[in-house]
């Protein structure tokens, strides 16, 4: 097995197991915040999409540049612009299924040298989940791994069992 399958395998698990369990969840439960001043569950599957959407374009593009340099976006704006806490729960779920099954696809098609090749210019200081120096070089592998890192953690705001803890790629300092 390559890496990108392993990639790409990986996250067609957790969604799978993870979508199946969404599912069971009323649109009353969707848009009930876990904690107060906090995300609803339809808001976090809200923010997962946006993730995925802007995630599925920089791994393509990945592709054909030697950098991993791109824009980011603004979580919190775009969350409330698209009136997540009001859709339709199945809606959500599905379209959130539906895009990280294609993103998968896209890892574990990645080619190999593709994913390995080290990157100097990124700013994965500022993009990642779990940053990287911009000073370190890094690969499009870690991005993609990170993603899958982002994915779990905010699942597991909605409820511990819908993944496993992600596992760290990068010793976080102590505070």
């Amino acid at each position: 097995m390559t890496r990108a399958d392993d990639l790409g395998g990986e996250l067609r698990r957790v969604v799978t197991r993870a979508a199946e369990r969404l599912r069971r969840m009323t649109n009353e439960e969707a848009v009930q915040p876990r904690q107060p001043g906090k995300w609803s569950p339809a808001q976090i599957i809200g923010h997962l999409v946006d993730s995925a959407s802007n995630n599925h374009q920089r791994f393509v593009r990945a592709r054909f540049r030697p950098g991993l340099r791109f824009d980011g976006y603004e979580q919190d704006v775009w969350v409330d612009a698209q009136h997540y806490a009001s859709a339709p729960w199945s809606d959500l779920v599905d379209l959130w299924t539906a895009f990280n099954l294609h993103l998968a696809r896209v890892m574990a098609t990645t080619p190999e040298d593709v994913l390995r090749m080290p990157r100097r210019d990124h700013n994965l200081d500022v993009l990642a989940w779990e940053p990287v120096p911009a000073e370190e070089p890094t690969t499009l592998e870690y991005f993609m791994r990170d993603y899958v890192g982002h994915l779990k953690h905010h699942l597991r705001q909605i409820d511990p069992d819908l993944a496993e803890p992600p596992a760290s790629q990068r010793t976080r300092p102590q505070h």
